[in-house]
């Protein structure tokens, strides 16, 4: 049995304490956003937040997790710090993502923008530099550029 809080909502699963929690949050809770991209914690597809951490959960079992506060895609806007007035559902990341056309593909856009925001909510003006060492998602369309001039948007808010 595995218990853990994901977008503030208490869970209790009889699944293997081995278990990825990114199969738990996929297969046993319908929560789809967040990607399998590697399985090797490389590319970063499948990144969620572990008590605000950035974590990558195609490696993180989910028995050191037990007890603790996941958020991934589908809840980040209700636990981010600067939510868009003007589009109430949508975290700040989420809208910088939109407002610099991001995504090509978009596969990998939802571990990016969790990747992102635990970037921000740490360091709300890195430089690119810090940039370039906390955000080592892989994207394979190249978005990179557009990424950082989202990330640049939202540094000196």
């Amino acid at each position: 049995m595995a218990r853990f809080k994901v977008n503030g909502v208490e869970h209790d699963l009889d699944i293997e304490p081995e278990m990825p929690l990114l199969w738990a949050l996929r297969d046993e809770l319908g929560m789809t956003g967040t990607k399998f991209g590697c399985g090797i914690a490389s590319c970063g597809a499948c990144t969620v937040h572990v008590n605000s951490s950035a974590v990558r959960s195609c490696v993180t079992a989910v028995s050191t997790v037990e007890g603790q506060e996941i958020t991934t895609i589908e809840g980040l806007a209700n636990v981010a710090v600067g939510v868009n007035p003007s589009a109430p559902d949508l975290a700040a990341v989420q809208q910088a993502w939109i407002d610099h056309q991001v995504p090509q593909c978009g596969y990998c856009q939802s571990g990016m923008i969790m990747a992102v925001s635990s970037l921000l909510a740490r360091n709300p003006n890195p430089t690119n530099a810090e940039i370039d060492s906390n955000i080592t998602n892989v994207c394979r369309c190249g978005s990179y550029p557009r990424v950082r001039s989202a990330i640049r948007s939202l540094a000196n808010v």
